[in-house]
């Protein structure tokens, strides 16, 4: 970093000393030539002939100035010539380095109101044009940022708006049933507080996603890492989805390799291995395998989590980690949540410093987790 503006000092440096060269050249010259050579003596006649036109001097008074102020104290003027070029030399570099100055004001000031206009700087200034235009770059990405917040907030609440009317309106129309109308059967009234329940349950699962990808997004700060024991972890998780592994008729694939350790937080990982059974499960179709595969790979833990269903279109793959993004297009509440389980597992993984990926192959669809391996030390 101290050398990027090596260039711009030896430039400055340079200036200084070539002016410097050119006053101390320029005076000897004029000494030279003027006081003690071929100009001698027409500058002697123009001095005396403005003693005695200006000052009313004779001629003889001239003429003694002339040798006392002139031939005299020629080293002197010779010093004091010097100066004053240099002083006009310095003069012209800081009115440089003042154009420079407002050149670099004019950019940052460009850069806080147009960013995404380019800089113009002369070359000199290349270090600081670097360095203003990563500034830009990152103005323009904390206004995306903010922009992407803003829209996010607002499909946050669409989203809701639309996922919550649903169940609300059938549970509020099943409870206003049961009040009003006292001639239901037993059986009737049975059903009718069964689905009211059901419905109940779903705006809890909405709800619970919908605060977990707020806090998700508003908390920043560094979370509370432990080590894993991630093979443990998944035998756990394979065993409690058996009751909705049996509901869908689904067999269960386990090939998981032992003492599996990372390091991060064990809620939020078991959130994201519940998330994406949750979705195998629902996007399986019925007498299908789901496969839960965890083995070492390049030095990462790497969990695959399989299941039949159908193909996903390539180019739907990257998508299906959006928040509230959903295949089915009529985002029909059958098949899970608000679209956010998938989202709300990438969040996660990343943070953790892994990855997550999809693959679909024919009526197989794939979710890679990968997660940096924890080594204890000895």
């Amino acid at each position: 970093m101290k050398h990027r503006y090596t260039r711009l000092k030896l430039k400055m440096l340079l200036f200084v000393v070539v002016s410097a060269l050119a006053a101390a050249v320029a005076s000897i010259v004029l000494m030279e030539l003027v006081v003690d050579g071929i100009f001698q003596d027409p500058f002697a006649k123009c001095f005396v002939w403005g003693a005695q036109t200006f000052f009313g001097q004779t001629e003889p008074e001239a003429l003694e100035t002339y040798q006392h102020y002139i031939r005299n104290y020629k080293q002197e003027i010779l010093t004091a010539g010097m100066l004053l070029l240099l002083l006009i030399s310095l003069y012209v570099l800081f009115g440089r380095i003042a154009r420079w100055m407002e050149q670099l004001r004019r950019s940052i000031r460009q850069v806080a109101s147009h960013p995404e206009r380019p800089l113009d700087l002369p070359k000199e200034l290349l270090p600081l044009r670097d360095d203003l235009d990563a500034l830009r770059r990152q103005v323009e990405g904390q206004a995306e940022a903010v922009k992407e917040n803003e829209q996010r907030r607002q499909d946050l609440i669409a989203f809701l708006a639309h996922d919550l009317k649903t169940p609300l309106t059938s549970v509020v129309g099943y409870l206003t049933l049961l009040k009003d109308d006292p001639g239901l059967t037993h059986e009737q009234r049975a059903k009718f507080t069964g689905i009211a329940l059901d419905k109940a349950r779903r705006l809890e699962e909405l709800l619970g996603e919908f605060f977990d990808i707020s806090r998700m997004d508003l908390d920043s700060g560094p979370e509370e890492h432990s080590p894993i024991q991630l093979s443990m972890l998944l035998e756990q998780l394979a065993d409690e989805f058996y009751p909705l592994f049996a509901e869908k008729e689904l067999q269960c694939a386990v090939e998981i390799e032992h003492h599996l350790m990372v390091l991060g937080d064990p809620d939020k990982l078991a959130r994201v291995f519940d998330n994406v059974l949750r979705n195998a499960v629902s996007y399986s179709i019925p007498g299908g395998q789901v496969y839960i595969q965890a083995q070492k790979a390049d030095g990462q833990a790497q969990v695959t989590i399989r299941n039949e269903g159908l193909e996903i279109p390539e180019g739907e793959l990257a998508n299906i980690f959006r928040k509230f993004y959903r295949l089915d297009a009529a985002r029909s509440s059958r098949t899970g949540g608000a679209g956010l389980g998938l989202a709300i597992a990438k969040e996660i993984v990343e943070r953790h410093g892994g990855g997550i990926r999809a693959e679909s192959n024919g009526r197989l669809t794939s979710f890679v987790i990968t997660l940096p391996l924890y080594e204890e030390e000895p």
